[in-house]
């Protein structure tokens, strides 16, 4: 894990403009987070994104989507991922113990959230990474994916959303929802008196295994296997690179037939050591 420094206490990332890649050594292995501001956007960047240490081999890793068209979108995102990072950091690496404080925090964002009376929603997704087994939790529309070296998805979250349902049921191809007039619609996010925690399943991670949690911005604007095919190999800083690039590319200069929306981006990426 040469040129990751270790991570000693929460990384967190607000208001990110430029999309610096920011490497280290994380839960028993390596991570790289980065969060962008969408090209020609002129307000801030309503993304936020954290790592969170909870012993040598175990943390969470963050990314929060303030809603866009709602006010204080970045307020919110920030707010959620700092109640889930001061949960987190003081539950130590026990299985269970750690997953109550990802529930805890969740409902505490939700909380600090409303509190703010201003309509303010965000999405929040977090996956919890303990002895090379990660879960994910999410609500929103902010993904977490798990892919292994050869390109197989071992994992990948349903969006809360009209469309991110209609392709789990077969009602929609993903390459569909991709251009739908609904896709921008979340029907669940943290802010809300209704707000619902999405507790996925724990899948065992192989040594070349990468896991992905990103905002809307990323998989708006490439497909599915386009991504997979830009972080399942090569050095994880580089894949980084590659992921952004890629997605900027897109919003920068559409392609006819390619999906293309403008947003804010943040990613983690993480692989076992």
């Amino acid at each position: 894990m040469t040129g990751f420094p270790a991570l000693t206490g929460p990384l967190v990332l607000v208001d990110g403009t430029a999309g610096e890649i920011t490497a280290r050594r994380f839960a028993g292995g390596r991570a790289v987070v980065c969060s962008r501001k969408a090209p020609g956007k002129e307000t801030p960047n309503e993304d936020a994104v954290a790592l969170v240490p909870a012993g040598p081999a175990a943390g969470v890793a963050l990314v929060a989507d303030g809603a866009g068209g709602l006010p204080g979108g970045g307020r919110a995102s920030a707010l959620a991922v700092a109640a889930l990072a001061r949960a987190v950091a003081g539950a130590g690496d026990e299985e269970a113990a750690l997953r109550n404080a990802i529930l805890n925090g969740f409902e505490a964002a939700n909380a600090e959230v409303q509190a703010l009376a201003t309509g303010a929603a965000t999405t929040l997704a977090a996956v919890e990474i303990a002895q090379r087994q990660v879960r994910p939790f999410h609500a929103g529309d902010s993904m977490v994916l798990v892919c292994g070296q050869r390109g197989r998805i071992k994992l990948q979250t349903v969006s809360h959303s009209p469309t991110g349902y209609a392709v789990e049921a077969g009602l929609l191809e993903e390459r569909e929802a991709l251009h739908h007039a609904e896709r921008h619609l979340v029907s669940n996010m943290v802010g809300t008196p209704d707000m619902r925690i999405e507790v996925g399943p724990p899948v065992r991670l192989a040594p070349r295994d990468t896991v992905l949690v990103a905002s809307d911005g990323l998989f708006d604007n490439l497909h599915l296997e386009e991504i997979v095919a830009e972080i399942r190999c090569g050095p994880l800083e580089e894949a980084a690179r590659r992921l952004l690039a890629a997605a900027v590319t897109r919003m920068e200069r559409p392609v006819p037939g390619q999906p293309s929306k403008p947003d804010d981006i943040s990613f983690v990426l993480y692989r076992p050591a």
